[in-house]
């Protein structure tokens, strides 16, 4: 069966009408929460970020937010 072991690091993805400034605001939002963006991606609006738990929802609720969805290391 395979597990899984959660880290604190997300994909946070952005709708695809939102703008450039929108995806500078959720990064900023993400740092002024304590979060360290450990990755920005170029062709997507989308960045990864280690966090705090509590973070998780802060970013969630943002309306250009798609999606928040943390990495996990599966094994089999």
């Amino acid at each position: 069966m395979p597990s899984f072991v959660a880290n604190k690091t997300a994909q946070v993805s952005l709708n695809e009408d939102a703008s450039e400034e929108d995806l500078r605001m959720a990064t900023r939002k993400a740092v002024e929460q304590g979060g360290k963006i450990t990755q920005e991606y170029t062709l997507i609006k989308a960045f990864a970020v280690e966090f705090p738990d509590d973070v998780v929802n802060t970013l969630a609720s943002l309306p250009c937010v798609n999606s928040v969805e943390r990495d996990a290391k599966v094994t089999i």
